[in-house]
């Protein structure tokens, strides 16, 4: 692959728009861009996980699951930079779904409502799922306006599934208690 950047800034930008890769220009809090911003935002994050899981020999098969994830997100944030491009295709959302199956065997039911936290990679995995759920949030609100094609909406939402139950996942493999809600008492 041959260079595609030559320079950082361009100054293009410095008046509140950005280009698109079909050539329009957008202001920056366009409702692409702000879903173009958090899918970035939620695979920032992903990699600060995959560090941490990296560092854990046990928690191996977590990264060998994750990692193709964040590039499907940067083919997400693609789709969403060029609208006529499609890299996402359902085999990856049912992938998704297959993997979730098998970790839930592996973890049983859900018996209460859990909290972010237990260890710092279970609570990571939560911010990586809700960060997931905001990026949903943001290419349904574009998809209100400027219907997208394709699955994305479809993977970005199983990818929050994925995030919730690999948070339990590293739970039970790090041998933490998950933190378990505790409603408040009642008057």
């Amino acid at each position: 692959m041959g260079f595609r950047l030559s320079k950082i800034y361009t100054r293009t930008g410095d008046k509140g728009e950005t280009g698109l890769g079909d050539g329009r220009r957008v202001p920056k809090d366009h409702p692409r861009i702000e879903a173009i911003g958090e899918v970035d935002t939620l695979n920032s994050q992903l990699g600060v996980l995959l560090a941490g899981l990296a560092a854990e020999p046990a928690l191996a098969e977590l990264v060998e699951v994750l990692s193709p994830c964040q590039h499907r997100l940067f083919d997400l944030g693609g789709e969403l930079a060029m609208p006529s491009y499609q890299a996402l295709n359902a085999a990856q959302v049912e992938s998704l779904e297959a993997v979730i199956d098998r970790w839930n065997e592996e973890l049983g039911p859900l018996e209460n409502f859990i909290l972010p936290g237990g260890s710092t990679l279970v609570a990571q995995a939560h911010v990586c799922r809700s960060l997931a759920r905001g990026a949903e949030r943001r290419c349904q609100s574009l998809n209100a306006i400027e219907p997208l094609a394709g699955v994305g909406l479809a993977y970005i939402n199983r990818l929050s599934d994925l995030l919730f139950v690999a948070a339990r996942l590293i739970a039970r493999r790090q041998g933490v208690a998950e933190v378990l809600w505790q409603p408040a008492a009642k008057p």
